[in-house]
């Protein structure tokens, strides 16, 4: 087994935006698999009309960037392109492939000029293609692409990231059924399960820490992740570039399930009359309404939306750079990837330099005049209003404190309710459960007060009564349930059983 450590001896070159790599090498495996849980492919093709015989799962060609234990041949970024002729349909044939690279290129040089594009596309890189890999366990980082985005788009913040010790995982962001995305809920949707499925892939690496998970993403990819991180509490950190400004996307992500630290990197800030033009509202912002989620919010004054893509930003002509030159959105994007390292080195690392970077201003760190502000919005005190929120701040003042922590909860947000149902579950499951008798009668307390009319409620109350011995207090609730529902056959066969008349009988 080769033992290695940081390479901090050996040199690399500087990357794109003179990124400086980290004290690992970077290896780079290309793995085709399909996510068989879904479809992708109908029995028609949504494109040509005609039957589809191929394999029907939903691809999900995974690029993933690792630290690597020694140096290996360097990919060229023609290399990368390359991979964007199979994220889709696997089996192309290597005429294909060529002739795919041959239109790329063609792009390129109509943008840039024959020079210019062939030293982008001959442009050493970091990582070598399945180059060993280093010893030792690494936080996970899995990068979701922009709408229609190919996995490659943040090659050079993925390889700094694999360089400074992280696994870091991407693939392409194709649509529900076809290539191309479509900018819908179920679109988003897809593209958050896309991040689960990754997720769920990492398990399965040796290098990967999957105790220290991090999401992001840059534009649809960036609120994608923010969707995936409201219903994943694996993943524990998240950033996005530039992304989660339209309000209509948002709705689907549960704003107090979002209770994780959060970097948010936008590009210039624009007037509220710009806003307006492009039909964007600003009454409703995810990042503001997150409110119990740690957030750093950084703007980079020099960056337009399409330059947080390094794929987009070397196509880029000269008439796309205006106000600032190519150097300094270069530079702002060099500054995007470092406080994406120190705010993953301090969320994921515990890292104390991390923290200090991000509590500095960006001019204390080195950040050029004017080029970036960075607000830090903590997070707000007091129990998250969720059942696990409500749950923690039981466990740590008391059960018997149920109704007065629920009102204050309350109080705190006016939206926040448990159902009868989750209380009856609830109260259950910490008495089957957790065998915890005591928390369970104050759960089903709190449920007979916010639900005085529940029969179900004041039945399990009873039952939890008996358990506890306190066989005046079970009739009094077993009695009560069948007021509320005379039907209610287990009260009726409980009170019989405990020697007590149901109400209105005639021994009553």
């Amino acid at each position: 087994m080769l033992l290695l450590c940081p390479l901090s001896g050996v040199a690399q070159a500087s990357g794109f935006a003179d990124l400086q790599p980290g004290p690992y090498r970077v290896g780079l495996r290309v793995v085709q698999q399909y996510d068989y849980a879904r479809s992708y492919k109908g029995q028609t093709d949504l494109v040509t009309g005609q039957p589809y015989l191929g394999e029907r799962a939903r691809p999900v060609q995974t690029l993933v960037w690792y630290p690597a234990a020694k140096a290996g041949t360097p990919l060229r970024y023609a290399d990368y392109l390359r991979t964007e002729a199979t994220d889709e349909v696997f089996a192309r044939t290597e005429a294909q492939v060529a002739a795919f690279v041959a239109g790329q290129r063609q792009s390129a040089v109509a943008n840039l000029g024959a020079r210019q594009a062939q030293a982008m596309l001959d442009q050493r890189m970091w990582a070598a293609a399945d180059a060993p890999a280093a010893a030792g366990k690494f936080p996970v980082v899995i990068y979701a692409a922009g709408g229609g985005g190919v996995a490659h788009e943040a090659v050079d913040l993925c390889e700094y990231l694999a360089s400074h010790g992280y696994v870091v995982l991407a693939s392409r962001s194709l649509g529900t059924r076809t290539g191309l995305m479509n900018f819908d809920q179920e679109g988003l949707d897809t593209q958050a399960r896309d991040i689960e499925f990754l997720l769920a892939y990492a398990h399965t690496l040796p290098q990967a820490d999957m105790a220290h998970i991090a999401a992001a993403g840059w534009s649809w990819g960036g609120l994608a992740n923010a969707l995936a991180a409201s219903q994943d509490a694996r993943i524990d950190a998240l950033v996005s570039f530039d992304g989660t400004q339209h309000q209509d996307d948002t709705r689907s992500a549960v704003r107090t399930r979002l209770t994780l630290p959060w970097l948010y990197i936008q590009r210039r800030p624009e007037s509220v009359r710009e806003l307006s033009v492009r039909g964007m509202a600003t009454s409703s912002i995810l990042l503001n309404e997150a409110k119990y989620a740690d957030r750093y919010h950084v703007v980079m004054n020099p960056m337009e939306h399409v330059d947080f893509s390094t794929q987009a930003l070397r196509l880029a002509p000269p008439a796309h750079f205006t106000e600032y030159s190519r150097a300094e959105v270069e530079a702002a994007y060099r500054w995007t990837c470092r406080y994406t390292l120190e705010f993953l080195n301090a969320t994921l690392k515990a890292s104390a330099a991390g923290r200090q970077f991000l509590d500095r201003t960006p001019a204390q760190n080195g950040v050029p005049a004017h080029m970036a502000r960075l607000d830090h919005l903590p997070a707000q005190t007091g129990p998250v209003p969720t059942q696990a929120g409500f749950a923690a701040a039981l466990a740590q003042e008391g059960f018997t404190h149920a109704l007065p922590v629920y009102r204050r909860i309350q109080q705190q947000d006016a939206a926040f309710t448990l159902s009868e149902g989750a209380l009856n579950s609830w109260g259950y499951q910490l008495l089957r459960e957790a065998h915890d008798l005591p928390a369970a009668r104050a759960i089903f307390r709190l449920g007979t007060e916010l639900y005085p009319g529940s029969a179900n409620l004041f039945d399990s109350l009873g039952e939890a009564d008996e358990l506890n011995h306190d066989q005046a207090a079970a009739i009094t609730h077993y009695r009560r349930s069948l007021e509320l529902n005379p039907q209610n056959g287990n009260a009726r066969q409980r009170l019989q059983a405990l020697g007590a008349p149901a109400p209105g009988s005639p021994a009553n």
